[in-house]
């Protein structure tokens, strides 16, 4: 499946149906905090954040890899779990996002970009 840079929005049913081409009821992403931007559709984790890296300029300080369950609603809707996330340098050191405050940026990102 093709990697989507998202800017300015994608519909639940659009990642219904990147879930069910893929992996069944997941869709990876990787959500940029410092532009508000997110890659979608990967196999890996990995892919999109070299998509954003060299399309978007992103940073990867500021890249986080989620999952996306697009038929859950609220909390259990994403999943911060990515083995991009591991990064000591950052302070983070662990497949998951450990800072709250970049936790409620990436789902105030996610929730601004996908619609029902």
């Amino acid at each position: 499946m093709e990697i989507r840079i998202i800017k300015n929005g994608i519909t639940l049913a659009e990642l219904k149906a990147m879930a069910s081409a893929e992996f069944g009821d997941v869709v990876k992403a990787v959500v940029d905090v410092g532009q508000g931007i997110m890659a979608v559709g990967g196999e890996l984790h990995a892919d999109e954040e070299v998509l954003l890296t060299e399309k978007a300029d992103s940073k990867r300080e500021n890249t986080w890899g989620i999952n996306i369950y697009p038929t859950k609603s609220g909390d259990e809707r994403i999943e911060f779990d990515s083995m991009i996330n591991l990064k000591p340098s950052f302070g983070n050191r662990s497949r998951d996002v450990e800072s709250v405050e970049t936790r409620e940026k990436i789902k105030s990102i996610f929730n601004k970009l996908a619609s029902e």
